[in-house]
């Protein structure tokens, strides 16, 4: 049995839930893991002296839980409730894949933590201009709230830190422009993995010949 992490990382509002919601539907054993749900409550989350909630940072979130949450699914991902359905578009690229499980890490902060970067076996990067991703967050209802200016205050800094950080430091991440339609970025990561898969499958040929 072998495993395959996929990271999809990115901005705010790039579409990496939605990607991820496709995807799943597209590969075979395939699960996904939301880092949304690791955040602390707010209750733990810092306040700034702009009476900002700093959300858009690691301290945010149980790291360490996701992590380990990570780390359980590769070592028994048949036991984590995975469905193991056909993919809606079974085709000859996937034969030979039913020992292969997939799992897909979503999140905006999956790169700068070093902890996860030693699971990865392919990352990709959701990216926006500063006035589509403003507009798309405008449209969102979020709990709590955003506050006025909270957007150009904290979301938007800390996502070009964290983005200036993960340039200087990190390599092989496929960048993804968020602007493209979904189908476009559907067609484009799935076939790349389909070629991970490949990659996987050939070296299993090698091993067993």
């Amino acid at each position: 049995m072998k495993v395959l992490v996929i990271g999809l990382g990115g901005v705010t509002n790039g579409g990496k839930t939605t990607l991820a919601e496709e995807l799943k539907k597209m590969l075979p054993n395939c699960d996904i893991i939301s880092q949304d749900d690791f955040f602390k409550p707010e209750s733990e989350v810092e306040t700034d002296e702009r009476g900002f909630k700093l959300y858009d940072v690691l301290d945010a979130l149980y790291m360490d839980e996701m992590v380990k949450s990570i780390r359980n699914w590769m070592k028994s991902p048949t036991s984590s409730g995975v469905v193991t359905q056909e993919p809606q578009n079974t085709c000859d690229n996937l034969k030979d894949t039913e020992d292969v499980y997939i799992l897909i890490v979503e999140g905006f902060l999956l790169y700068n933590y070093e902890p996860l970067n030693e699971l990865w076996n392919r990352r990709y990067f959701l990216t926006l201009p500063y006035e589509e991703c403003k507009r798309r967050r405008s449209t969102r209802v979020y709990q709590p709230a955003d506050t006025p200016g909270y957007f150009d205050g904290h979301v938007w800094p800390m996502y070009l830190k964290y983005k200036n950080e993960l340039e200087e430091n990190a390599s092989n991440i496929v960048y993804l422009d968020g602007t493209k339609s979904q189908e476009e970025l559907l067609s484009c990561v799935y076939s790349d993995i389909i070629q991970e898969l490949k990659k996987l499958r050939e070296g299993n040929q090698r091993v067993t010949a």
